[in-house]
């Protein structure tokens, strides 16, 4: 069985939530442990679907605005000094229709576009809080238990971290 397009769509609005997004995180610690503070959630964790990035290399003077090929970013920011801390979190979304090299690549392609200097295009809520690009870039990936177990085998042999997502299956018990 593949993947279905409302499942991918779904997991891309909830975790474009900032409280569904470290509900998410609850399931893979290390990640978690990385958010500033747990009473601010609000202050500390900054999510933004689909995101843009503008990246500024040395042989072009004028910065030019990409698309990254992840799903969501979450960014840690201090909530005292509104400040981004150091790692980001690039969340990877099982697409329909996606196989194991495809949803690797998206990864790889984020890497190789952010080994040069960058900043963020914020939310208009978050357009205060310096962007620069971050110190260290963190890979997860969402699965379905649709997902086809080569691609689960596939991240596991490439020593990266995958949730399987449930969410879908709520929204079926919500609709019955």
């Amino acid at each position: 069985m593949s993947v279905q397009k409302s499942y991918y769509e779904a997991s891309l609005a909830e975790y474009s939530n900032h409280q569904e997004a470290i509900a998410l995180l609850k399931q893979y610690r290390p990640y978690l442990e990385m958010i500033p503070s747990l009473r601010r959630p609000h202050e500390s964790v900054i999510t933004i679907p689909l995101p843009i990035v503008r990246l500024r290399n040395s042989v072009s003077t004028n910065p030019q605005a990409t698309q990254l090929p992840c799903d969501v970013v979450i960014i840690m920011c201090d909530p005292e000094w509104k400040v981004k801390t150091g790692a980001e979190i690039f969340i990877f979304i099982h697409r329909p229709h996606e196989d194991f090299s495809d949803l690797l690549g998206r990864w790889r392609q984020t890497q190789v576009l952010l080994n040069q200097d960058y900043e963020w295009l914020m939310p208009p809520r978050h357009s205060h809080v310096l962007s620069e690009g971050g110190n260290t870039i963190y890979p997860l990936f969402v699965v379905f238990s649709e997902t086809s177990q080569r691609i689960q085998r596939g991240l596991i042999g490439a020593e990266l971290p995958f949730i399987i997502s449930s969410l879908y299956e709520e929204e079926l018990e919500i609709k019955s």
